[in-house]
């Protein structure tokens, strides 16, 4: 009897065992945040892909607003910052690549092993865009080319994030999209081997997405837009970014 008894409570504690841990709150994706630039260029080179002969310089330093005068890597960076708060709240776990501006740039190979060091659902990398034509304006959304042996293993999914991310950043910012553009000369891409994306949020060089881009509408609704692309990437719902 005593027998009979131990074997249907041991029964019990393995059923109740097997029930929390099937209904344990899941492990929060993680999505690395890379704002781009830093204080100081770098240009030194680094290889572009692994194992290629062909070099490139680590960091040119980014674009400077025509009329605000901030600085690219002022911008993304505050950019960032609210995104991570958001995605926070939303339940992601954020690793950032910097979050201060404070020194001369780490290079792109060292911000995609980040993120591969991490086993980042989403590589977002977030810059904004200069060009010499100040008429130039729009959202655009880069990503990798497919090369095998390089990113034939994060090409979908980054094509996917991608469209989700233009869709969104460029409605919330109320700024024409530009379309996705497949790159195959950026280090920071075919050194990664989790799916990535660079969201260039608009012009610094159009005097009015400068003025949008560095006042705190502008730098919210960007986050937000980032936040919403993102989650709908991970399958969250996007209203838990506000």
């Amino acid at each position: 009897m005593i027998g009979a008894l131990l074997a249907v409570a041991l029964a019990a504690f393995v059923a109740a065992a097997g029930g929390a841990a099937a209904g344990g709150a899941a492990p929060r994706p993680v999505v690395v945040v890379d704002p781009g630039h830093d204080l100081r260029a770098n240009l030194s080179t680094e290889p572009i892909g692994p194992g290629s002969a062909t070099r490139k310089i680590r960091d040119g330093g980014g674009t400077r607003g025509v009329v605000s005068g901030v600085r690219e890597a002022e911008l993304v960076l505050a950019v960032s910052l609210r995104l991570r708060s958001l995605l926070e709240r939303a339940g992601v776990k954020v690793v950032m690549t910097r979050t201060r501006t404070a020194r001369t740039s780490m290079g792109n190979i060292a911000r995609a092993r980040i993120a591969n060091r991490a086993g980042a659902r989403l590589f977002l990398r977030v810059h904004a865009d200069g060009a010499s034509n100040p008429s130039a304006s729009g959202t655009s959304v880069l990503v990798p080319a497919r090369r095998t042996g390089w990113t034939d293993d994060v090409y979908g999914a980054s094509r996917g994030a991608a469209a989700l991310l233009l869709e969104e950043t460029g409605r919330a910012l109320g700024l024409p999209a530009r379309g996705v553009v497949e790159r195959s000369d950026f280090t920071g891409f075919n050194w990664s081997d989790v799916p990535v994306a660079l969201v260039e949020l608009g012009f610094m060089t159009n005097p009015a997405e400068d003025r949008l881009l560095t006042s705190a509408r502008g730098r919210a609704a960007a986050a937000l837009g980032l936040c919403r692309g993102t989650l709908r990437f991970l399958g969250r719902d996007p209203a838990r970014c506000g």
